[in-house]
């Protein structure tokens, strides 16, 4: 059969029979156009897409059914969990139609493990569908005695301004990797890095909770960070709501008065034998560019105060601070529940204002919350200060007494060497 025909040099379409053609083609090539086919997707473990770090003996699985025809029911259901090649759980065919929040009930799980899982469904007409696709979890610490590191603080006396605190370990890794997990939290707001490199793509961690009751640990695979040799695991420590400024009356150290880390990077080898590299007495601390640093006050950057690698092997820490141990129970870390802080969105200057007292407002066209990344070039010692606002008075000047005492301003001064990049690192502002 045709689907074209030649005549006097040019093609043209049998239409009848192309058509003819094309449907016999969509039969044999997609049965399932014949029959509305129904699939399991959007699996989620604990209302989580492939969480890290779960602490749940028992995790829940949710999922839900897609169809092309109306009036699909689930009859029964499948659920299989597997750790490497190993089956933990098959629920077997469990009549019901439960799709959410169905509890594992295999073999214990272990801590700082990776689990997989699947599920299919039999429909109404009693017709089982295909395996989903895998969805995944990893188990953050199940019980307070696998944490082995220790809470640690700079030993020392710090500036007025509560800067933030800087702490460095590095180590060696002598054989390939097979997999690295970094668990760590904080008395404050920590960013973390590894060989230089920021770790994780979230914000204002460990999030905040009533310290005094529970902290937040937060999960992340680092296994492609490390490297064969010298390793440099480091974080920095802002005041957060641990100690910062919160409510009224410049209300301070509400949960404590020092800024402290608290980490646990598990390497696990090829040839199955693991090193644990955890924060006690050999880290060193000290401070950096971030001289001030409070939520709803803005921060302070000094780029000549900056210590350029100190994130890196091979810096010389050797005017570093000690490091103390502090002792704490542990028994108050749990894992990361809420939807974490990440960037979502940037927004550009709308347009540059000039207000009737000669203010210079850079307006980015909506009211948002987030914070400015800055680039600009001058003199040492050059300072740009940015102060935030959402509205502007009846003449058009810069409006910031509806923010009551909270000052919502960032300073940065310049190191003088060409074009540098400023944004704050433990706070944010709600602005236009």
């Amino acid at each position: 059969m045709r689907l074209i025909r030649k005549t006097s040099g040019c093609f043209k379409f049998d239409n009848m029979r192309f058509v003819l053609v094309r449907s016999l083609l969509m039969l044999l090539l997609f049965p399932s156009w014949l029959e509305a086919q129904v699939t399991v997707r959007n699996l989620v473990t604990e209302n989580t897409i492939n969480p890290l770090g779960l602490d749940i003996a028992q995790p829940r699985f949710s999922w839900q059914l897609s169809s092309l025809d109306r009036g699909v029911v689930q009859t029964a259901y499948e659920v299989k969990v597997l750790s490497g090649k190993d089956l933990l759980w098959n629920s077997g065919k469990t009549p019901g139609d439960e799709s959410v929040f169905v509890e594992y009930q295999g073999e214990p799980l272990q801590s700082n493990q990776s689990y997989r899982w699947q599920v299919r469904v039999w429909d109404g007409n009693d017709k089982p569908t295909a395996w989903s696709e895998e969805a995944s979890f990893h188990t953050g610490f199940l019980k307070p005695g696998d944490w082995v590191a220790k809470w640690i603080e700079m030993d020392g006396i710090e500036p007025t301004s509560r800067p933030a605190v800087m702490f460095r370990k590095e180590f060696e890794t002598a054989k390939p990797v097979h997999s690295a997990m970094l668990y760590i939290t904080s008395h404050g707001i920590y960013e973390a890095y590894l060989n230089g490199e920021r770790i994780g793509d979230l914000y204002l961690t460990p999030g905040w909770t009533s310290y005094n009751k529970r902290i937040q640990y937060q999960v992340y695979d680092v296994s492609k960070m490390i490297t064969g040799g010298p390793n440099t695991l480091a974080a920095q420590v802002g005041n957060g709501w641990y100690r910062g400024n919160l409510a009224w009356e410049s209300h301070r150290d509400h949960y404590g008065k020092k800024l402290g880390l608290l980490s646990q990077l598990i390497v696990q080898y090829t040839d199955g034998t693991r090193d644990t590299i955890i924060t006690d007495r050999s880290w060193k601390s000290d401070f950096g560019a971030i001289r001030y640093t409070e939520i709803y006050h803005g921060e302070t950057i000094d780029a000549r105060q900056a210590q350029l690698g100190w994130d890196q092997a091979g810096f010389d820490d050797s005017e570093w601070k000690p490091v103390k141990e502090v002792y704490d129970l542990l028994d108050d870390l749990v894992a990361t529940y809420n939807e974490p802080v990440r960037k979502q969105e940037q927004f550009e200057v709308v347009q540059v204002l000039t207000s009737p007292k000669g203010e210079k407002i850079l307006d980015f066209g909506q009211n948002l919350v987030g914070w400015v990344t800055v680039k600009a070039a001058g003199q040492v010692g050059d300072q740009i200060v940015l102060s935030h606002s959402e509205v502007l008075d009846k003449d058009g000047n810069f409006y910031t007494a509806s923010l009551r005492t909270a000052k919502q301003q960032n300073t940065y001064i310049l190191k003088g060497e060409g074009e540098e990049t400023f944004e704050p690192y433990f706070t944010w502002q709600g602005f236009r």
